[in-house]
């Protein structure tokens, strides 16, 4: 990706796409702007000196999506987390297994060791009263942890 080679690089999406899966797709591979082709002339001179000075800026209608999701994710993590008395490492350990992730690459994301991992994924296994990680998976597309496909 080009921000991994060019750090330096500040990088505004101007899009047509008002998905919130290529929002977050965007900021994954590094942009720090992210405006719809309808914003208007000034506010996108504005936009391209506020990113190129290291500034953060995303058009109001997407700002608006990428709260309202990361509300709906903590409030199912919260819901998942009171009903099976889940720990919030626990359920970020579940999303990934969930994902296809293994245990190692599990450790590395989220900076715990494999033993760690293999301790926190006997202890989803037991609460949940779970055989294996595919009805980990199951249980996780089932709770709206994870999205079919991902």
């Amino acid at each position: 990706a080009l921000q991994a080679e060019m750090p330096q690089v500040n990088i505004l999406v101007l899009t047509i796409s008002e998905m919130e899966s290529d929002l977050f797709d965007a900021i994954k591979f590094g942009a720090t702007g992210y405006l719809l082709k309808k914003t208007e002339p000034d506010e996108l001179v504005y936009a391209i000196l506020y990113v190129a000075q290291g500034g953060a800026i995303i058009s109001p209608l997407m700002a608006t999506k990428l709260l309202t999701e990361f509300k709906f994710q903590g409030l199912m993590r919260g819901s998942i987390e009171a009903d099976t008395n889940l720990t919030s490492r626990e359920v970020e350990v579940l999303q990934l297994v969930a994902q296809g992730v293994n245990n190692k690459q599990i450790g590395d994301s989220l900076f715990i060791s494999e033993n760690t991992v293999r301790t926190h994924i006997r202890h989803i296994m037991g609460k949940l009263h779970l055989a294996n990680r595919t009805q980990a998976a199951a249980y996780a597309l089932k709770k709206g942890l994870i999205e079919a496909g991902s």
